[in-house]
């Protein structure tokens, strides 16, 4: 990717083809060979950076903010490798903005949630706050200042979360050194049991029911029965998708496409999408593209809706309601497949099923109830009755030395006295 060049007097610059196709040199003055193959190391893994997106080496992130000088990392962001020291040194506003800048092709949802992070630095350190005076203890100082505002457990997780991406470029780009402040806090979500909820299939009936048009019942039936995410899967499907024939359905996943391999998934037609499918497909104009074309504008509240045609069908707005119909649709299929048939259906890892869509329910609980211990019906014997009884360990409440007395076991006492060693 990158190669080393002598100039005259032994000078070493560093040679390497941008993403454009153009040349680019990085001079480096009078050093020595070893010293130029470090360099070329650590400018190969920036242009890999630059040029694949993907995070740069550890050893070259401390590198670049603790060994490279002013005017080398002047040098380096001429050449686009790197964002300029004094660009970002305006401040934890300015440098979130141009963080934020620097990632047009962000989704808009995931752009709400840094502006969201934004708010909540800002509100605790100040719009021209020095990145470099953030440590652990301000890192934990915030995370108290998000406790006594009220925020959830989770919601600050992420807030978190975000925080140490953000440091993480700001070590790469040579704002702060050293240790990033919060890479030792808890940011990863976890489950909250309390807000699951099983949505019954008699429940969702109702539910389809009270849909004012076919692409809502649509929606809803992808949801509960296709285990779609919605609205960015739901919206993202297109009738190119709907294979009628062999009864299977792609569905493009933007939440994970920046993922290799996961940008899409092929499910099952199941026998319960159907029908809402092939209502919709016939309402269609010839040469529609998108299956659900209502309900595509930008401020279409979805969640909010829904909750109204909840409430029209007679049932409380139970938690979280399309994750939870999500939810609800894999546990029903993992307990007819196997797990990794179902994750790859739903979309979802196994750990992260098992943490936060897997529910317990009543059904288990009345099943387990229900079925007889074949064993235990088998071998009767081997489950002799409980007795009352209040005498040695080993003396025979029936047959030989037993004595009857009022319907209750008792023992003879001559022929099996007391051995009550330890009292």
């Amino acid at each position: 990717m990158a190669s080393i060049g002598t100039d005259n007097g032994g000078r070493k610059r560093i040679l390497f083809v941008a993403d454009d196709g153009s040349r680019k040199t990085v001079r480096l003055g009078k050093v020595s060979m070893k010293q130029a193959e470090s360099w070329k190391l650590k400018i190969e893994d920036l242009i890999g950076g630059v040029a694949g997106g993907r995070v740069i080496h550890a050893d070259t992130e401390t590198w670049l903010a603790e060994d490279v000088n002013d005017t080398m990392h002047a040098r380096l962001a001429a050449v686009g490798l790197v964002k300029p020291r004094t660009e970002v040194r305006a401040g934890l506003g300015a440098f979130m903005d141009a963080y934020l800048a620097d990632k047009p092709g962000m989704k808009e949802h995931t752009r709400l949630n840094w502006i969201q992070l934004r708010q909540w630095l800002v509100k605790h350190f100040g719009e021209t706050c020095d990145m470099r005076t953030i440590g652990n203890n301000e890192a934990e100082n915030w995370r108290a200042f998000m406790v006594g505002k009220g925020l959830g457990e989770n919601t600050m997780r992420r807030h978190i979360g975000r925080a140490r991406q953000l440091f993480k470029s700001a070590i790469r780009r040579g704002l702060v050194r050293g240790v990033n402040p919060f890479e030792g806090m808890a940011a990863t979500v976890r489950a909250d049991k309390g807000r699951q909820f099983f949505v019954k299939r008699e429940d969702v009936a109702k539910v389809i029911d009270a849909c004012p048009d076919n692409q809502w019942k649509l929606m809803v039936a992808l949801s509960r029965f296709g285990g779609l995410r919605c609205p960015s899967e739901t919206l993202a499907l297109r009738w190119g998708d709907v294979d009628f024939e062999k009864s299977r359905i792609r569905v493009p996943s933007p939440k994970t496409e920046h993922h290799e391999g996961k940008e899409s998934r092929i499910i099952p037609l199941f026998p319960e999408l159907r029908k809402p499918l092939v209502d919709v497909y016939t309402e269609a104009p010839e040469g529609t593209e998108w299956v659900i074309t209502r309900y595509r504008e930008k401020y279409s509240n979805l969640r909010t809706q829904f909750g109204r045609i909840i409430r029209k069908a007679g049932l409380k707005v139970w938690q979280k309601p399309w994750h939870n119909m999500r939810a609800t649709r894999q546990t029903e299929l993992a307990e007819k497949y196997p797990i990794h048939v179902v994750c790859e259906w739903i979309g979802n890892s196994r750990a992260v099923a098992q943490e936060h869509y897997l529910q317990l329910t009543d059904a288990h609980f009345t099943q387990a109830i229900a079925e007889p211990d074949e064993s235990a019906a088998q071998n009767p014997a081997q489950y002799p009755p409980v007795h009352n009884r209040s005498v040695p360990h080993g003396v025979p409440l029936v047959g030989a030395g037993a004595i009857k007395n009022d319907g209750e076991d008792t023992y003879d006492a001559t022929k099996y006295p007391r051995q009550d060693s330890n009292l």
